[in-house]
C-alpha cells in the first residue's frame, strides 16, 4: 500500500474544521495523488498534525467513508477506497470473473459444508422443505487479498458429481454453471445492515450497509441452488445495459 507524506493534508480556513479536513483529504482523493489502497494517517496523527480535536477529525472521515473515498477497517486501519465495482444486474455472473475484471487476483475459501436436510431456521432462510436433500455452504470470496463478497448458498441433492466435490479449487457458483443446466431463474437485490458474522468476516463494522443478491435457479420445476451474496455496499454497484427489446 502507498504511504501517505506528513503535512500532506493542507486546510484552506473557510468553512468548519471537520470541512476542511474533509475537503482537503477528497481533493487528494480525486486528484489522484492518494490512490485507492493508499494509508490514510490515523485519527491521532491527524489530531496532532492539524491541531484539531479527536471528534472533529472522526467526523471528516466518518463523512469521506459515507461519501465511499476512503475504507475504515478495525484491524488495519484506513485507506482510500477503490472505485465501485460494477456488476451486471442480470446475468448470473462468474465471481472469479468479476474480480479479475477489477485488476485484481482472485482467492476463495469454504468456511463451512453440510450436507443433509436443512435446519427450520436454513428452510426458512430459503424457502425449503424440512425434507429437501441439500449441501449447505458458506463460501468467503476475496478480491486482492481483501474481502470481497460472503456466500451463501444451498444446492439441491442430485446435481451430478456433488457428493464429491470439494470446492477448493473452483467455488460453487462457477462449478455449477459447468456441472448443471437451469432453465429459470429468480433474482433480488436489497440493501441490509451487516450483521455481526457477516462483519467479522467482511472486515466491516456491523450494520454496514450491504447489497444483498438474492438468486434462485431451477431446471423446469425442480430447483438446483438457491444463493444469498453480500457485498459489502461502499465498495460495489450494479449495473445494467438494456433497450426496448431486450439487454443491450
Amino acid at each position: 500500500m502507498s504511504e501517505t507524506r506528513p503535512g500532506a493534508v493542507k486546510l484552506d480556513g473557510a468553512g468548519p474544521v471537520y470541512d476542511q479536513i474533509r475537503r482537503a483529504i477528497h481533493d487528494l482523493v480525486v486528484s489522484g495523488e492518494w490512490p485507492p489502497g493508499t494509508n490514510v494517517p490515523p485519527e491521532h496523527a491527524l489530531m496532532e498534525e492539524l491541531g484539531a480535536s479527536r471528534m472533529t477529525v472522526h467526523r471528516a472521515l466518518t463523512q469521506l467513508a459515507r461519501e465511499g473515498l476512503i475504507v475504515r477497517r478495525r484491524r488495519s486501519g484506513t485507506v482510500v477506497a477503490a472505485p465501485p465495482a460494477s456488476h451486471a444486474m442480470l446475468d448470473i455472473p462468474s465471481i472469479p470473473e468479476e474480480v479479475r475484471r477489477l485488476g485484481q487476483a482472485y482467492t476463495h475459501e469454504v468456511l463451512s459444508r453440510r450436507d443433509g436436510r436443512p435446519t427450520s431456521a436454513l428452510a426458512g432462510l430459503f424457502g425449503l422443505k424440512r425434507t429437501d436433500e441439500v449441501t449447505h455452504l458458506t463460501v468467503l470470496h476475496r478480491a486482492g487479498g481483501e474481502p470481497h463478497v460472503l456466500e451463501e448458498r444451498v444446492i439441491h441433492a442430485g446435481v451430478p458429481g456433488l457428493a464429491e466435490e470439494t470446492f477448493a479449487a473452483t467455488p460453487p457458483g462457477d462449478w455449477l454453471l459447468r456441472h448443471s443446466l437451469w432453465s429459470q431463474a429468480e433474482h433480488a437485490i436489497s440493501a441490509i445492515g451487516a450483521g455481526k458474522d457477516e462483519a467479522a468476516l467482511l472486515d466491516i463494522t456491523a450494520g454496514e450497509p450491504c447489497l444483498l443478491v438474492e438468486r434462485r435457479t431451477w431446471n423446469q420445476s425442480r430447483p438446483v441452488t438457491a444463493v444469498r451474496l453480500t457485498y459489502p455496499g461502499s465498495r460495489h454497484r450494479f449495473v445494467g445495459r438494456f433497450g426496448p427489446y431486450g439487454r443491450a
